[in-house]
């Protein structure tokens, strides 16, 4: 009789491989928003956009059918339906059935797209997953004469092959239909919001000037229409009409400016174009796109907006003479009032996460920066009673910004202990802005004292590994030089969860655990947590504590079609597979790249340990949260991996959970 296999076992056969569209389907969320299908739509315009931002569209249509689909249509080259030279089937049916595939990874010259929202190759692959059909019509200018094509998918397979036969000679000569039904098992709700829906569109519209974008509404009829010929300009104009009284206090700062094709260290046709407004009072008005993408959450190009708008500013500032006597000006005081719409165009985007709600490209920082500086500062100098409106503004911002930090600092004046000798502190007093890293070796900490910013970053230097704090009494805690100096340099007594300890003298805003990219960093990071979590708990509930993420790998990439050559840092071996096979994609030859491995923080230089870990425009810094997990669970969970009797239990745990393990393939 054959024996029933234990839900423990752990063998070959519990490792699955998810192929084609099944990742999608398993774990959407990893792929998009699954609050409504608004993004797979997106996704699909997106890519008509892409087509009008390479000059080929010049109307894109979105029309909400009767039955809960939606149509989206552009007039562009139509995607490609011919056979694919690699894969030997239909190029059209690897767009929307393959992962990792598309027209906008080759970014050499003669690629279909020199400028596309993004490389993470999903885009209307998820968008087919995620529908329980979808249908695909291509109009190609074909040279043997107009083609149509037509092919049909549900649920991610297709279920009638691609269909070619002759267009008609009166029809539409080129362009791409795609009607999708979302499957609403994916979604929290099938409803998209209309708000969401036009405010996605009238973007796309400002963003293309000369595109006509229409939306319509099959059930009722009506249909909206966008068409911007003062593009970025007039949209803010409206837009701060409509949600602020206040008015400009200079007239718009806008321009735009783009890499000719020698510029060093900008691929020809990288930059941006803006348009900024400072008001005194009212709603501020922010939004930034990047090669037509939204990026809701900023990223490096508003931090090199903000750099460039602060430099400039700050010049002239300086130059007039114009700043008290004990004011000292921040980027965020000139950036506290400015409203702004930014459009950048980068060669070769890196987002964060599949749905490219934030953009991560580090020379986006100095790109945006270098452009937007230089004619702010000229126009400021041009027109001296306006800069000294918009002086007085920042000068006005910063004061007040000093006077709410003098109230805090009297309320924590008193008891402060003598901090640690090997604590190199920082400036600021300001706790909202201050960090301090908790830095794995002397050495690793020497690179981080000469990278950091000495303005609002603390280095701590720890040597070797912390002790397992989990079974130590509060009152023991002390007798470990490493502990005893963390709990004064954050400046917050020990305490248990539970405890409503005083937070008063608490000296840095973000507590930044800083080890190796190796499994000894890792264990660093394990005992670190573990001390925080049992003797400091109020800190992670309030966010405090963060974990840096510093690369493992660089890769130097050689100059590439309009791409110079590059520094590329991965931050595990899954980002340097992935950085290769781009760059198989983009045509550079195996081997033409070199790859480094840091074998720890002390490798990298300040620069290095600065651009890739600390910066706040470029590093990738994680919160540390409970999530959804509450305090007895976690102090079991920790027990049974940090306490010493466990073993046994550990054992049981890791063998129990071992069939897990791909979810993390």
């Amino acid at each position: 009789m054959a024996t029933k296999k234990p839900a423990s076992d752990y063998s070959e056969s519990s490792i699955r491989v998810l192929k084609g569209l099944e990742p999608v389907k398993q774990r959407p969320g990893m792929y998009t928003r699954t609050e409504n299908p608004l993004h797979i739509i997106q996704e699909v315009i997106d890519n008509a956009s892409d087509e009008a931002l390479g000059g080929h569209c010049t109307h894109i249509a979105v029309t909400q059918n009767t039955d809960g689909s939606i149509t989206v249509e552009d007039n562009g080259r139509g995607i490609p339906v011919g056979l694919h030279p690699e894969e030997g089937v239909p190029t059209v049916e690897i767009v929307f059935t393959r992962l990792h595939a598309g027209g906008k990874f080759d970014k050499g010259s003669g690629g279909a797209y020199a400028f596309s929202g993004g490389l993470h190759g999903v885009g209307v692959s998820v968008t087919n997953a995620l529908s329980s059909r979808l249908e695909i019509t291509v109009w190609r200018k074909e040279s043997d004469g107009n083609g149509l094509h037509h092919m049909v998918f549900a649920n991610g397979d297709v279920i009638e092959p691609l269909n070619s036969r002759p267009a008609p000679r009166d029809g539409k000569k080129s362009g791409t239909r795609v009607t999708a039904w979302p499957d609403p098992k994916y979604f929290d709700s099938p409803n998209i919001s209309q708000t969401e829906l036009q405010r996605l569109l009238r973007s796309k519209a400002v963003l293309l000037p000369g595109v006509t974008v229409t939306l319509t509404n099959a059930k009722t009829g009506d249909t909206q229409t966008w068409q911007y010929a003062e593009g970025l300009r007039g949209y803010l104009t409206e837009t701060l009409a409509q949600v602020s009284n206040g008015e400009t206090l200079i007239p718009l700062f806008e321009g735009a400016q783009y890499a000719g094709p020698d510029s060093e260290g900008f691929a020809e046709g990288e930059g941006a174009a803006w348009v900024v407004a400072w008001t005194e009072e009212g709603a501020i008005v922010r939004e930034s796109y990047v090669n037509l993408i939204p990026t809701s959450n900023g990223g490096t190009h508003e931090s090199g907006l903000r750099d460039g708008l602060f430099g400039a500013v700050k010049n002239f500032v300086e130059m007039h003479s114009l700043l008290p006597k004990g004011v000292k000006l921040l980027p965020e005081d000139v950036f506290a009032r400015a409203s702004f719409v930014l459009s950048a165009k980068v060669l070769d985007p890196q987002f964060q996460g599949q749905i490219k709600e934030r953009l991560n490209s580090r020379d986006a920082v100095r790109l945006v920066s270098t452009f937007t500086k230089p004619p702010l500062e000229l126009w400021l100098n041009q027109h001296v009673d306006y800069g000294k409106k918009l002086a007085d503004l920042v000068i006005k911002q910063a004061q007040s910004r000093q006077r709410s930090l003098q109230k805090v600092e009297k309320k924590k004046s008193s008891g402060v202990a003598v901090l640690p000798g090997k604590l190199t502190d920082c400036e600021s007093s300001d706790i909202t802005r201050n960090e301090l890293f908790l830095v794995e070796g002397d050495s690793a900490g020497g690179s981080a004292k000469m990278g950091r910013d000495k303005e609002f970053q603390a280095i701590l230097p720890l040597r070797g590994k912390v002790l397992n704090s989990w079974e130590t009494d509060r009152d023991r805690l002390f007798a470990n030089n490493e502990i005893h100096d963390i709990a004064v340099a954050i400046g917050v007594d020990p305490h248990s969860i539970g405890d409503t300890p005083d937070l008063s003298g608490l000296r840095y805003g973000k507590i930044c655990i800083l080890s190796d990219a190796d499994v000894d960093g890792s264990h660093i990071q394990v005992l670190l947590l573990t001390l925080f979590f049992k003797h400091f708990p109020a800190l992670i509930n309030k966010g405090h504590i963060c974990i840096a993420r510093p690369p493992l790998y660089r890769v130097d990439a050689p100059a590439r079609g309009k791409k110079p050559m590059q520094k590329i840092y991965a931050l595990d071996d899954g980002e340097l597979l992935a950085i290769e096979d781009k760059l198989r994609k983009e045509g550079v030859k195996q081997g033409a790249w070199s790859i480094s491995r840091f074998k720890g923080l002390g490798e990298m230089n300040a620069e290095q340990l600065w651009e890739t870990t600390m910066n706040p425009d470029t590093r990738r810094l994680l919160p540390v949260t409970l999530g959804e997990i509450d305090h007895m669970t976690s102090a079991a969970r920790f027990n049974m991996l940090m306490g010493k009797g466990e073993a046994a239990g550990r054992r049981a745990w890791i063998e129990e959970h071992g069939n897990e393990a791909e979810a993390d393939i």
